[in-house]
């Protein structure tokens, strides 16, 4: 049998995921009490976490630079509208 995909989550939705998700571990590290192990796979993580958010980031000043360029009036048809962030 095979598997349905599940809906994809928004830009936005991804990017506050990632951001809680790396306060939560920046939290863990402050508090000194993992081992070097478990603190470097936690970097790691982070580290990919910061890259996703900055991503998301570049993409979101993008979409409003793209948005709000004077010379080209149709762009506001180009982009789906966000979500409501519920």
């Amino acid at each position: 049998m095979a598997k349905k995909n599940a809906p994809e989550a928004s830009p936005v939705a991804l990017f506050e995921q990632s951001l809680e998700e790396l306060e939560q571990l920046v939290e863990k590290m402050e508090h000194g009490e993992m081992s070097l192990e478990d603190s470097l796979a936690a970097y790691e993580r982070g580290v990919g976490l910061y890259r996703q958010c900055q991503s998301a980031l570049e993409q979101a000043e993008l979409r409003v630079r793209l948005l709000s360029d004077p010379e080209q009036p149709d762009n506001a048809e180009t982009f789906a509208p966000l979500p409501d962030a519920d």
